[in-house]
């Protein structure tokens, strides 16, 4: 069954690592996709791959550095013009330590090797591009009464974690974001999610200097299950919640999958009891 039969769906970072395995997982379920990002040459390899597989007819590849507001609101725009709506929107773009270098997991990243050009170029595009784009595609999507707002962030280990910025509290960011938008769309038919890996994942973002064999790796592709049967039928209403992949086991049922996996969204047990000023903060 194509459970995504008619919906379309925006992807970021789709070029390679978890995002070709999202933007195959839809095309596979029956969505129409529209992948975007930096890589040219990642992009036009993965036109070529999904058309070989027949999947042509639906996927547009789309470069896109969602660091630039208006770039991001161009390509809602232009999902909404080439297939009539934007109904799923996956936040998987990211950039990770590498940028600062290659052996960040062997030898922990200092405060004094992190410019403050890398600091703002991480933070422009592991958060910000997600609120752009988010702002960008909700319109449409209260209109319809219907949509779906994936966001990749990660463990919380990884958000906490000394000398793993600026990765770590971009993503911790990201969660909130995702936290609080999926309290304001409440009701309006939008429900907003995060999926993470569980852990370090087979993907760029874990380099070979990392010192890990890949065998041991979470593979990406165990990002897709929840991801497509939170954007189904089934998960209707389902809205706030984190999910790590590493426990979704996609031959069991999907009760047993959600038992393992599903957690609430960011930090809920340390923000019940504020100090506020003539009794409860208004919802």
């Amino acid at each position: 069954m194509q459970s995504l039969a008619g919906r379309t769906a925006l992807v970021t970072g789709a070029a390679g690592g978890f995002g070709r395995e999202i933007v195959h997982g839809f095309l596979m379920d029956g969505a129409n996709v529209v992948a975007a990002d930096v890589s040219d040459p990642g992009l036009l390899d993965l036109q070529e791959s999904m058309a070989k597989a027949g999947f042509g007819g639906r996927l547009v590849t789309r470069y896109l550095d969602i660091s630039d507001q208006r770039a991001c609101a161009a390509a809602v725009a232009a999902t909404e013009a080439r297939f009539g709506a934007l109904d799923i929107l996956v936040n998987n773009g990211a950039l990770g330590m590498t940028p600062i270098r290659e052996d960040h997991m062997t030898k922990l990243v200092k405060i004094e090797e992190i410019e403050p050009d890398v600091w703002r170029r991480v933070v422009d595009v592991n958060l910000s591009g997600a609120w752009y784009l988010t702002r960008a595609a909700v319109p449409g999507m209260k209109a319809r009464r219907w949509g779906r707002i994936i966001s990749v962030t990660t463990s919380m280990f990884t958000m906490l974690r000394g000398g793993f910025h600026p990765y770590g509290p971009t993503k911790a960011a990201l969660e909130a974001m995702s936290a609080g938008h999926a309290q304001e769309f409440e009701g309006t038919g939008i429900t907003v999610n995060v999926v993470v890996p569980g852990g370090p994942a087979d993907t760029p973002m874990v380099p070979a200097a990392s010192g890990f064999k890949r065998s041991d790796l979470i593979a990406p592709y165990k990002m897709v299950a929840p991801m497509v049967w939170l954007c189904s039928k089934d998960g209707d209403g389902v809205t706030g919640n984190r999910y790590v992949a590493a426990h979704w086991d996609a031959q069991a049922p999907v009760a047993q999958s959600r038992k393992a996996a599903e957690q609430a969204i960011g930090w809920p047990g340390r923000a019940t009891a504020p100090v506020w000023p003539g009794g409860p903060p208004p919802k």
